[in-house]
C-alpha cells in the first residue's frame, strides 16, 4: 500500500516524500483510516512501529481545511500528552516536518524549561499543542491554554503515564477538553488501569493492535549471562572490550545505577553519555544528539528517560538489569535490528533476577540463549542475597527489667 491510497492531500503527501516515505507500516495503515472517520481508536503497538505519524498524518489532513486562520485568531484544535519531555520534542518535530507545505502550527510544551518563551508560543496562537501534562496544567491554569476548542485529543504511551503517577492528570486534561472531541489512545501494553481508562473517556473505540509484545524482533540475536550482582560492572567491561563494535544502549533500573555505571565507563575512556528523570532538560537533550550523531558510542538510560525516542542504528543493547515486566525486554531489544538490520542483545541475570528471565522467554516464547564461557560465572547453586535488619534484644511487647524498675507508680 502507498501512503496515497489513504486518501491523504499532495502537501502532506509530498512532505512524507521528502523523508523518502512511500508507504505506511501496519499501524499506520490501520490507525489512519479509522482517525480520519472521526473514530475513537485504542492502538497497542510497541516502539519503533511508527506510531507518532499513525496519529499526526490524519490529524493534519483533518484540519487542513481549516488552516488558514489569521494567526492571531488560531485555537488549539489538537492536543496530544505524553509522559516524557525527549518524547513531546520528538512528536512535534515530526508534525513540523509533515506539515511543512501547510499553514498548520504545532506547540510544544513541557516542564523543566523556561515558561516565558512557552507562553510567547502560546499568545502566537497554534493549531496543535504537543505537551507533558505537569507544564500543560500549569499553562491552563494561568489561562494561556484554551481548551474550548479541542477536536482530537490524543494520549501517548498511557501505559508509561500509568506508571509516572500521570493518570489523574491525564483525566483532568480530559475533562477540560469538549465532550463531542475525538480520542485516540496509544499504548504500548495494556495493562488493567489502561483498559479502565479507557472504556471510562472513549466512545465505541476501534481497537488496532499491531505487532504484539511476544514477537521479540527476529532479527535480533539474543545472549544471556548469568554473573553474580556485584561482578556485572566487570562482565559489562568484559563485553564492551570483547564482544561489542558500533553503538549501544546500557540499560539500568535506576538513576543511581545509570550514573554510577557512567561513572566507571568515562574512567575506563569510553565515550558514554547518559539520560535519566534526575537530569536536567537541556542536558539530557545533548546526551541524546550526541549519542545520536556518534559523538558517544554509548548511551545509560533508565526505562522511563529511553521510552519512545527514536534512535536509529542502533547496534547492541545490554540489559545491565533485568526488569521485572517482561514487555519491557521486548521494548528494550527492539531498539536494535530495526529496518531489517541485524542487531545483539546482551542480558546479564544475577540470582535474585532468575524469575524475571523465566517470565520473559514465556512472553518470547524463545530460550535466550546462554553464553557459559565468561570470567564471572554465576555458581548455578547460588541463591538471592537476603538482606534482614537485624532485630531487637527484647521480645516484641515486653519491657526491660531496667525500664521495669524506673516506671513510677501512681498509687
Amino acid at each position: 500500500m502507498q501512503f496515497k491510497e489513504l486518501k491523504l492531500n499532495k502537501p502532506i503527501i509530498r512532505a512524507l516524500f521528502e523523508k523518502n516515505y512511500e508507504e505506511p507500516t501496519l499501524v499506520q495503515e490501520r490507525a489512519i483510516p479509522a482517525i480520519l472517520a472521526k473514530k475513537d481508536i485504542i492502538v497497542s503497538a510497541q516502539t519503533g512501529t511508527g506510531k507518532t505519524a499513525a496519529f499526526a498524518l490524519p490529524i493534519l489532513q483533518l484540519l487542513y481545511d481549516k488552516q488558514d486562520a489569521p494567526k492571531k485568531g488560531k485555537k488549539i484544535k489538537a492536543l496530544v500528552i505524553c509522559p516524557t519531555r525527549e518524547l513531546a520534542i520528538q512528536i512535534e518535530e515530526n508534525f513540523v516536518a509533515y506539515s511543512k507545505y501547510t499553514n498548520l502550527r504545532t506547540g510544544l510544551v513541557f516542564g523543566g524549561a523556561s515558561i516565558e518563551p512557552q507562553k510567547e508560543m502560546l499568545k502566537k496562537g497554534v493549531d496543535i499543542l504537543v505537551a507533558t501534562p505537569g507544564r500543560l496544567l500549569d499553562l491552563h491554569k494561568q489561562d494561556f491554554i484554551n481548551l474550548d476548542y479541542i477536536e482530537t485529543f490524543v494520549i501517548d504511551e498511557a501505559d508509561l503515564m500509568l506508571d509516572m503517577g500521570f493518570i489523574d492528570d491525564v483525566k483532568k486534561i480530559e475533562r477540560l477538553c469538549p465532550e463531542g472531541k475525538q480520542i485516540l489512545l496509544f499504548s504500548a501494553t495494556m495493562p488493567f488501569k489502561v483498559e479502565q481508562l479507557a472504556n471510562s473517556i472513549l466512545r465505541n473505540p476501534e481497537f488496532v493492535e499491531v505487532s504484539p509484545t511476544s514477537s521479540a524482533a527476529k532479527s535480533v540475536n539474543q545472549q544471556l549471562y548469568y554473573v553474580p550482582k556485584p561482578k556485572k560492572i566487570e562482565l559489562c567491561l568484559h563485553v564492551l572490550r570483547n564482544n561489542i563494535k558500533g553503538s549501544a544502549i546500557i540499560f539500568r533500573r535506576t538513576k543511581y545505577g545509570v550514573d554510577k555505571l557512567e561513572e566507571t565507563l568515562l574512567k575506563n575512556n569510553y565515550k558514554a553519555v547518559s539520560i535519566h528523570g534526575g537530569i536536567a532538560q537541556s542536558l539530557r537533550q545533548t546526551a541524546l544528539n550526541q549519542f545520536k550523531s556518534g559523538e558517544a558510542e554509548i548511551l545509560i538510560a533508565t526505562d522511563v528517560a529511553a521510552r519512545g525516542i527514536d534512535i536509529k542504528n542502533v547496534d547492541t543493547v545490554i540489559n545491565f538489569d533485568i526488569p521485572n515486566i517482561s514487555e519491557t525486554y521486548v521494548h528494550r531489544i527492539g531498539r536494535t535490528g530495526r529496518a531489517g538490520a541485524s542487531g545483539k542483545a546482551i542480558s546479564f541475570c544475577s540470582a535474585d533476577e532468575k524469575g524475571y528471565i523465566k517470565d520473559i522467554q514465556q512472553l518470547i516464547n524463545t530460550v535466550i540463549p546462554v553464553v557459559e564461557e565468561h570470567p564471572y560465572p554465576l555458581d548455578p547453586k547460588a541463591t538471592p542475597e537476603v538482606h534482614k535488619k537485624p532485630g531487637s534484644k527484647y521480645k516484641k511487647g515486653r519491657k526491660s527489667e531496667a525500664s521495669k524498675k524506673k516506671k513510677k507508680r501512681w498509687y
